[in-house]
């Protein structure tokens, strides 16, 4: 599929959740991620990913400390909190009703 999918409203706070889920991690390397977990049929914007970062950071479900990538370059990881972890339960759970509730409006007869 030569298009990329662009991430739905309100489901980028649950990617980056998930996905901080697996350990600490700086903001480049959360987007690589998901683009190399979707295989490449979403990618990140910085515009879209930093300011959801700072949101979760300042709702207190991600923590950061600045530390050194593979690379040796100086960056920010992200962490999620307890109540980070609390939240992705709830996301999942709310995910999964609305994938499962347009499920039922895509296929009525079935």
């Amino acid at each position: 599929m030569a298009d990329k999918l662009e991430v739905l409203q309100g489901t980028l706070d649950l990617l980056i959740l998930r996905t901080l889920q697996w350990g600490p991690q700086h903001g480049h390397g959360i987007g690589q991620a998901i683009r190399t977990k979707s295989d490449d049929l979403l990618q990140l914007e910085h515009g879209s990913l930093y300011p959801a970062l700072h949101r979760l950071r300042r709702d207190a479900l991600i923590e950061s400390e600045w530390g050194m990538t593979e690379n040796k370059q100086r960056a920010k990881f992200y962490r999620l909190t307890r109540a980070g972890k609390k939240r992705l339960v709830a996301e999942e759970s709310k995910w999964k009703l609305f994938v499962k509730t347009v499920a039922k409006v895509l296929r009525p007869q079935e």
